[in-house]
C-alpha cells in the first residue's frame, strides 16, 4: 500500500479563501479544506495520525496568518480524525455529539485495527491521542469566522453515526467526507459483529438530500472535487446497490451468491472504479437492512 502521506504542496484555491489539499487519488489520504473568514480559519480534516497533521497544522497556520484556527472533521474515521491531537492548543476542535461519542467510544478499536493493516498505516499512527473536542453541539452549528458563516451539519446515520457535511453558502462548497467519493465504490465500514453503524437506507436518504440542495462545488471524502452530479451519482450507485441485493435476497439465494452476482454486475457497470472489495461490504449491510 502506498504510503498515506498528506502532500500540502497540491494545495489549491477552489474558491475565495477556501483552499483544498487533495488527496491525489492516494488511499487513506482525504480531501482536506481550509476555509477562511476576517477573523478565523476553519480546517476540515486532519490526515492520518501525527507527522501528517503536523503539515496540515502548519500548512494552515500559514493561511490563517494570525487568525484564530478551527478544527473539525466530518467523521471519526481514522485518516480524518485521528491527527486531532496535534492541532490541540493551538487550534479549537469542533464536532457534533455523535461523532464525538463514535470517537470516544470506537476510536480504541479503530486505532488498532488499522495499525494491524499495514506497516506504512502503523508508522502514521504511531504517537496517535484521541482527545475529546473542545466544543461539541447537537445536529446544527453555524461557526462564525468573521464575515463568512459556515454550517456545520449533522447528517445522521449513514456512513457512520457521526457524518456531518461542512458547507460555505456564500461560495456553495459543500464538504461531505465520506458519504460521497469520486472513482470509487461505496465505503461501507460493515464489520459485524463490532462495528453495524452504516446504514445503506439512511445513507441514501442523506443522499437524496444533499442532491437536492445543487451545492456549486462538492468536495467528496476521497477523489476528485465536482459539482452536484457527484452527490447523484453516489446516490444512484447506493439505489442500485439496495434494488439489486434485495431482488435477490427475496429469493432467498445465499448471501455469498447474492455478492458475487452484485459484485459482477457492478464492477461490469463501473469498470474503473477503485474499491470493489466494499460492494460485498455494501450486500451484508443491505442484506441485513429492511425498509421501515
Amino acid at each position: 500500500m502506498e504510503d498515506p502521506i498528506v502532500q500540502v504542496s497540491g494545495a489549491e484555491e477552489i474558491a475565495r479563501d477556501i483552499v483544498v489539499i487533495p488527496n491525489r487519488h492516494v488511499q487513506l489520504v482525504p480531501n482536506i479544506g481550509i476555509i477562511g473568514g476576517r477573523d478565523a480559519v476553519l480546517v476540515v480534516e486532519t490526515g492520518m495520525g501525527p507527522h501528517n497533521a503536523e503539515n496540515v497544522l502548519k500548512f494552515a497556520t500559514e493561511i490563517a496568518k494570525g487568525r484564530r484556527i478551527y478544527l473539525t472533521t466530518t467523521h471519526f474515521h481514522p485518516e480524518h480524525a485521528f491527527g486531532a491531537k496535534t492541532f490541540i492548543p493551538e487550534a479549537t476542535y469542533l464536532v457534533n455529539e455523535r461523532q464525538a461519542d463514535d470517537l470516544a467510544r470506537k476510536g480504541p478499536a479503530y486505532l488498532e485495527m488499522f495499525r494491524g493493516l499495514d506497516e506504512a498505516i502503523a508508522h502514521r499512527l504511531e504517537g496517535v491521542e484521541l482527545p475529546a473536542p473542545d466544543l461539541v453541539y447537537g445536529t446544527s452549528h453555524d461557526l462564525d469566522l468573521g464575515g463568512r458563516i459556515v454550517e456545520l451539519r449533522a447528517t445522521g446515520r449513514a456512513h457512520s453515526l457521526g457524518d456531518q457535511v461542512v458547507r460555505v453558502p456564500d461560495e456553495d462548497v459543500l464538504f461531505t467526507g465520506d458519504l460521497a467519493e469520486t472513482g470509487q465504490f461505496a465505503i461501507f465500514p460493515w464489520f459485524p459483529p463490532h462495528d453495524t453503524d452504516v446504514s445503506g437506507i439512511r445513507w441514501i436518504e442523506v443522499m437524496r438530500r444533499l442532491a437536492e440542495g445543487q451545492p456549486r462545488v462538492v468536495v467528496p471524502g476521497h477523489g476528485d472535487i465536482g459539482g452536484p452530479r457527484i452527490l447523484a451519482d453516489v446516490r444512484d450507485y447506493l439505489e442500485l446497490l439496495r434494488d439489486e441485493t434485495w431482488k435477490r435476497r427475496d429469493t432467498a439465494v445465499s448471501e455469498r451468491t447474492i455478492t458475487e452476482e452484485v459484485s459482477a454486475l457492478l464492477v461490469e457497470r463501473h469498470p474503473e472504479w477503485a474499491g470493489q472489495e466494499w460492494i460485498e461490504k455494501g450486500v451484508g449491510c443491505f442484506c441485513a437492512e429492511h425498509p421501515a
